[in-house]
């Protein structure tokens, strides 16, 4: 379910070990199905052509973690669901996704949940300024958030999000970001890949680099234990990703996305085994794959709006490993491919 990026390569994963794809999704032009075998245009809401497409499948898997839950009831008993709907239900809502966190020893930032203007004034008089305000559900590379500065307007930040309910986060102050990747097989099996150092410009996803200088290194087993509770307590099968800000007090829970992530593209030829094969993997029941680095750095750089016109310069530099997703237009902020480097 989901036709973009992610979804198009699991579906290329999917077809070297041989496995046909179908793809679901509401976007007439997507990237995911000129790689599939078979494709449905309609809306996740839409429960009549949900129920044939799911009962034309041995597995359904998810590229994106908003698939809205409701309709997913509907169809949980024509095939497999992987990962679980419960998974989506807590990385759909941010407060929800803290909570769970905390349950299993986590910290966070501190924060608090925003229903209106009134515990707006609240939340902030709580955590302080500088917070970061951000939409409890649906937002993703910067998008329905707002930072809010010592004594700024805070109708000005309620109006950017739309006056919908939010958490409200207190900054938090860190060395680095990074993010746990894992895969989780049916059997219980967990497998790690190295832990990237994510770089982030403009709250968007700008480079991931392998392995991770020694600050995050320090702080990989708390982060990888935490993620791994996580994924036992959900029954978790597949890709899961979570990701951390490096502290003095140690690693910071940020979120957590069920499915592939951006920030592991670099495995596809930095690794042994790719995410997006061993979620494949995990979903249909195989044995999972090495996850060993396959050189001794690897870095990768996404390709945002214009930098991946130029095709000629990218792939002079013979090291350069290039990934396109074939979407039409480019525009500010919207992620047109990717570009791996291995060093050995």
């Amino acid at each position: 379910m989901g036709g973009g990026q992610l979804g198009r390569m699991l579906s290329v994963a999917a077809a070297q070990l041989g496995y046909r794809c179908h793809i679901y999704a509401a976007d007439a032009n997507s990237v995911a199905a000129e790689v599939a075998a078979e494709f449905t245009c309609a809306l996740d809401e839409d429960i009549g052509s949900l129920t044939r497409f799911a009962e034309s499948c041995d597995v359904i898997t998810f590229e994106f973690e908003n698939v809205p839950v409701g309709p997913l009831h509907e169809i949980e008993n024509c095939a497999p669901l992987h990962p679980p709907i419960a998974a989506l239900d807590i990385a759909q809502n941010r407060v929800a996704e803290k909570n769970f966190a905390r349950d299993h020893r986590g910290t966070t930032a501190p924060f608090a949940e925003v229903s209106d203007r009134p515990s707006l004034e609240r939340a902030i008089a709580e955590i302080g300024a500088p917070a970061i305000l951000k939409t409890i559900r649906m937002g993703y590379d910067g998008k329905g958030q707002s930072r809010i500065q010592p004594g700024d307007d805070l109708d000005q930040h309620w109006d950017a999000v739309g006056h919908q309910p939010c958490v409200a986060e207190g900054f938090v102050s860190f060395s680095h970001e990074f993010s746990v990747i894992l895969v989780r097989a049916q059997d219980g099996e967990i497998r790690f890949w190295d832990t990237p150092h994510n770089r982030h410009e403009d709250g968007i996803l700008a480079a991931s680099v392998a392995p991770a200088p020694d600050p995050i290194l320090q702080q990989q087993d708390a982060a990888r234990d935490l993620a791994a509770q996580m994924a036992e307590t959900m029954n978790y099968v597949g890709v899961l990703t979570c990701e951390f800000f490096a502290t003095d007090d140690g690693p910071i829970f940020n979120e957590m996305a069920p499915r592939v992530h951006n920030s592991g593209h670099w495995t596809i030829e930095g690794a042994v085994t790719s995410q997006f094969e061993n979620h494949i993997r995990a979903i249909c029941g195989l044995p999972l794959g090495d996850t060993s680095l396959a050189a001794k750095r690897v870095e990768m750089h996404n390709l945002i709006g214009a930098q991946a016109d130029d095709w000629q310069a990218l792939l002079a530099d013979d090291a350069n490993h290039l990934h396109i997703y074939g979407k039409g237009v480019s525009r500010p902020g919207r992620k047109m491919g990717h570009v791996t480097k291995l060093y050995f």
